[in-house]
């Protein structure tokens, strides 16, 4: 090899290594592959391939780049972690967890990765054992937040009063490529058509709409004829980028929408929120947030998750929170909303089980 190449490469691998920091995932990919093939079978390079194909979604192709780099180098925690993380996403779960058992046999004071084999193992079903994952995550100093939220998911503790913000914006970036076709094709997601159906019984043209947790925009369509200004809110700045590619919305923003609501002061005579509470939790304050916005005969429709027994607010092994229809009526009550109409219907399906859900339309009193 020459001195040249290797230069070059090496112009390329830095190159790549920025672009991914950047999260600029395409050009990162371009630049490491173009040092793969000026120095070949480099782990490091290999390891950082697959990690940007793992960004792209292409998993398998991940996981190859990724044996390559194990191949060369048996103890490469980061190609393991990479490789884990692939195998988990292919639906390889026991492959996923042996990859994370040697992560962490061999630097057992990885805390991000005792966090990982925790979810694996949440997903096998094995809760008692991700609990214990997540307790070592801690003890070595993870994350509080996020692990303390997973292992109240897992061990049924009491439930954080909302999701991590960095977990509920990476989960849904990370969605972003295949979210409409998996969430509609394969999960029978239909929340956008049945509030939308509810709304047209009100046979009236709302002046302005917030889509609040809009994502890719599957409601974006739907509301367009109903309301003269549409706007959309999400954490997801990778689902924000296919909703503006609909060109329905008037207005995108990419922010907590309880911090959007707060932000502003433009009356909101519709806000919609199509499967978003079950990543908000505890719905006091987006409630409070817009009774402040909203005029007299507004109305705001979301679907829910029903919680087991009644239980107000409850958290679930799924990391998802669900609601009691007598929580939401309460809080209704309690800050000017009245429940125009209530239904019962599924969310989703989970392995082709219904997921049992609510749907409510509230309207604003005078």
């Amino acid at each position: 090899m020459s001195d040249a190449n290797f230069r070059q490469a090496r112009e390329f691998f830095l190159s790549g290594l920025a672009h991914y920091q950047a999260g600029r995932f395409v050009e990162a990919e371009r630049d490491f592959a173009a040092s793969l093939s000026l120095v070949p079978g480099r782990p490091s390079t290999l390891t950082n391939l697959g990690a940007t194909r793992l960004k792209l979604g292409r998993f398998e192709e991940a996981v190859a780049m990724l044996d390559q780099a194990i191949a060369a180098e048996p103890d490469n925690v980061e190609a393991l972690g990479h490789r884990a993380t692939g195998l988990a996403e292919m639906g390889l779960l026991r492959e996923a967890l042996a990859d994370f058992d040697r992560v962490v046999a061999i630097t057992p004071d990885a805390a991000a990765a005792w966090t990982l084999r925790g979810s694996v193992l949440n997903d096998l079903g094995r809760q008692a054992e991700a609990a214990d994952s997540y307790r070592e995550s801690l003890r070595l100093g993870g994350d509080a937040e996020l692990n303390r939220y997973y292992l109240a998911a897992a061990a049924r503790g009491e439930a954080p009063r909302t999701a991590p913000r960095f977990y509920v914006e990476s989960l849904f970036d990370n969605y972003a490529l295949g979210f409409d076709e998996q969430l509609v094709a394969s999960l029978r997601y239909r929340a956008p058509q049945i509030l939308v159906a509810g709304l047209q019984r009100e046979k009236r043209i709302f002046a302005s709409a917030i889509d609040l947790g809009c994502g890719t925009g599957l409601c974006g369509p739907l509301l367009k004829p109903l309301c003269a200004r549409l706007e959309g809110v999400d954490l997801s700045r990778g689902m924000l980028a296919k909703a503006e590619a609909l060109g329905v919305y008037d207005a995108l923003a990419h922010a907590d929408l309880l911090d959007a609501l707060r932000a502003s002061a433009q009356p909101c005579d519709l806000a919609v929120a199509a499967d978003v509470f079950i990543y908000v939790g505890a719905l006091d304050a987006v409630f409070e947030a817009l009774a402040r916005r909203m005029p007299a005969g507004g109305m705001f429709c979301f679907s829910l998750e029903e919680s087991e027994g009644g239980e107000a607010l409850q958290l679930r092994q799924s990391r998802r929170y669900a609601h009691s229809e007598n929580y939401v009526r309460e809080l209704a009550a309690r800050t000017g909303f009245e429940v125009r109409a209530l239904e019962r219907a599924p969310v989703r399906e989970e392995q082709r089980v219904p997921i049992p859900g609510l749907y409510f339309w509230l309207a604003r009193k005078d």
